[in-house]
């Protein structure tokens, strides 16, 4: 059976992030091409970084899904440039982590605050607060900063920005 693009691309909807895993690797946006000729489905990917240990998990993944909808010779092709931004998250991936309670990246990957030592104001996914700081750099997974809202006292993970 030939599966076109938007067939494949709906059966990888259904492939979430083993670290994330409210988003599928569509809202991440690092499914950069879809290859397929009936016989041969090339899925070509790109690490949100260098070394991320869900790589091989997110292949293996896209193959069992694949294989599972019925496409058998599946290769995966994995690219490091460009290298992935957070800018490639979907707005409704983007949702989806203010749902599950992790702080979303800000709305572009340059971040000038670096530059000039201001902190950013990240807003609370639980009550919306921006009355919030920093506790560590690393949250539950490297992506990822540990904040603490001043208002409700919730701690959250901070998407950061790449």
């Amino acid at each position: 059976m030939l599966f076109d693009e938007a067939q494949i691309r709906n059966f990888l909807s259904e492939v979430m992030d083993p670290e994330v895993p409210v988003l599928s690797i569509l809202d991440l946006g690092i499914v950069k091409n879809i290859f397929s000729n009936g016989e041969k489905t090339e899925i070509t990917i790109t690490p949100t970084y260098t070394g991320c240990p869900a790589m091989k998990v997110i292949e293996d993944d896209i193959k069992s899904k694949l294989h599972e909808k019925g496409i058998q010779n599946v290769s995966i092709k994995t690219v490091y440039a460009p290298a992935w931004t957070t800018d490639w998250i979907s707005e409704s991936g983007k949702e989806k982590l203010k749902k599950y309670g992790i702080a979303p990246p800000e709305k572009t990957s340059s971040d000038k605050n670096s530059l000039t030592g201001k902190e950013k104001k990240i807003q609370c996914p639980q009550c919306h607060s921006l009355h919030t700081e920093m506790i560590s750099q690393f949250g539950s997974t490297a992506c990822k900063a540990l904040y603490k809202c001043l208002d409700c006292l919730e701690p959250f993970d901070y998407f950061k920005c790449i």
